[in-house]
């Protein structure tokens, strides 16, 4: 993104919303409160586009922990990750917004890892179900892009870890650092950090945190690695930073280039 862009971006106040609005931006980002973009209410969604006419909407808000919430309430984990999600996919759709959907590793089955982007889906619980009913609508738009995420906070700030239990967890931080490098994109893209247990990830930054299995949640049908194949996440990146790389040289080398002129003038 070379030009400064209005976006708005939903889930502010959240535990990722909090990081992400917490560094700089070059473009005008709006983070309006549940009560000025009330996802269930599409007027309320009208009204507070009518003034702002983004070019981008980043949909963050919803409902996550605790995960019991989904099993407990199911009618309000549907009515603000699937309903919800609709609702804003169709806000954009009539407004040509580019929606970029925050979604999790957790929709895929969880029996073998090593996930792309295109393999089979079975989300291993109610949470997971709900953000891949916002998947189903967000896909109906072609203008969108869907982020399968793993991260957390951080530190850690649990005091117990699955060993069991293969994940791509990355920080929220260094997500939040580079949101803005995707939003370009379209389709699905896989997002975390290496493959390993939670608690191989979470010991690096707690030597006191304890092990604990996952069979204590999920019982025998427990998943096993959710871990994603990372291969377009990668590549994607890898060509941004080559891109800048190039443009820095190219403008080192014009710097020289002239002083080099300069010099043979002067001589």
């Amino acid at each position: 993104m070379n030009k400064s862009k209005k976006i708005i971006f939903t889930g502010g106040s959240g535990r990722f919303g909090k990081i992400f609005r917490s560094l700089k931006y070059k473009h005008k980002i709006y983070f309006p409160t549940k009560k000025q973009f009330n996802v269930l209410k599409i007027s309320n969604m009208k009204k507070y586009l009518k003034n702002k006419k983004p070019k981008y909407l980043i949909h963050a808000a919803g409902l996550s922990r605790p995960m019991s919430i989904h099993n407990k309430n199911i009618i309000k984990s549907i009515d603000l990750n699937i309903i919800g999600t609709a609702n804003v996919t169709k806000i954009c759709s009539e407004n040509n917004i580019k929606l970029i959907y925050l979604s999790t590793a957790y929709v895929y089955p969880g029996t073998k890892g090593n996930y792309r982007e295109i393999s089979p889906l079975k989300p291993i619980n109610n949470y997971a179900w709900s953000k891949l009913g916002g998947e189903s609508a967000v896909q109906m738009y072609k203008n969108s892009l869907i982020l399968r995420l793993s991260m957390t906070e951080k530190p850690f700030v649990h005091n117990q870890a699955f060993v069991d239990f293969k994940t791509n967890f990355m920080f929220h931080i260094d997500f939040a650092k580079i949101l803005l490098k995707l939003i370009n994109q379209k389709g699905i893209i896989n997002v975390g950090g290496p493959s390993q247990t939670v608690y191989s990830f979470a010991k690096k930054l707690n030597s006191k945190v304890k092990k604990i299995s996952i069979k204590t949640i999920f019982g025998k049908n427990k998943p096993i690695n959710v871990s994603m194949n990372l291969e377009r996440i990668k590549k994607i990146l890898s060509t941004h930073w080559t891109f800048w790389l190039l443009i820095i040289k190219i403008i080192i080398d014009k710097i020289v280039l002239l002083k080099i002129l300069t010099y043979i003038e002067n001589y």
